[in-house]
């Protein structure tokens, strides 16, 4: 069992159980949809579709694209605001972008690096996806779909350039960056978003508590 079907039966746990609920909240997803999407994906990872087959070989992995693109795209829509939604979309491409360039500079060969390329990729898709969403819905967002379009850009330069491969989109270790990505980005933002929401909250008290005394 991959890590991220392990954190998926983690998640449907901790949303059975109601300590999800808050995030959820957030994302503006009741605890019904939110273990439907995770049913979805689960069950996805072991359905791969055959787009096709001639010098590229392409399949497409339910769980791993095109389950949790549509998870993203109704949180995306429902969205705040018009700047909440654009902070979506670019994370995103940001995110998805830096990804592709990452791929471009640096080597991931297995055994060379400390841990798996897949973990950092998830790990950066999370923090960068926050950095530019500034929000749950939009980290969460961003760092699903920059994985997903790190996919596509990959298929789109073999079959551009014409190379020979086998191309699964959403499988493999891209359905465990997709799953552990997204929750990085969720979890880092409730994480510092919590912080950030306490010190503002203190900084009111010592304000009204300084004016009172004046």
């Amino acid at each position: 069992m991959t890590i991220g079907l392990i954190l998926l039966l983690a998640v449907s746990v901790m949303i059975f159980l109601g300590i999800a609920h808050r995030v959820l909240d957030k994302l503006y997803l009741n605890d019904r949809e939110a273990l439907v999407g995770v049913l979805l994906i689960l069950v996805g990872g072991f359905i791969d579709i055959p787009v096709y087959k001639g010098v590229q070989t392409i399949s497409l992995n339910l769980g791993g694209s095109i389950f949790p693109a549509i998870i993203a795209l109704y949180v995306l829509i429902r969205a705040d605001s018009p700047g909440e939604t654009g902070r979506g979309i670019a994370a995103s491409v940001g995110t998805g972008a830096l990804l592709l360039a990452i791929t471009k500079l640096f080597a991931f060969d297995e055994g060379r690096t400390i841990i798996d390329s897949i973990y950092i990729f998830s790990l950066i898709a999370g923090v960068v996806a926050y950095l530019i969403g500034r929000s749950r819905r939009a980290a969460f967002v961003g760092a699903i779909l920059g994985v997903i379009l790190l996919d596509i850009a990959h298929l789109i330069e073999v079959v551009i350039k014409g190379i020979p491969s086998n191309v699964h989109l959403g499988g493999a270790g891209a359905f465990d960056a997709v799953v552990i990505a997204g929750i990085i980005a969720v979890s880092f933002t409730e994480v510092l978003g919590e912080t950030i929401e306490r010190l503002e909250k203190t900084q009111s008290l010592n304000n009204q508590d300084d004016e009172s005394d004046k």
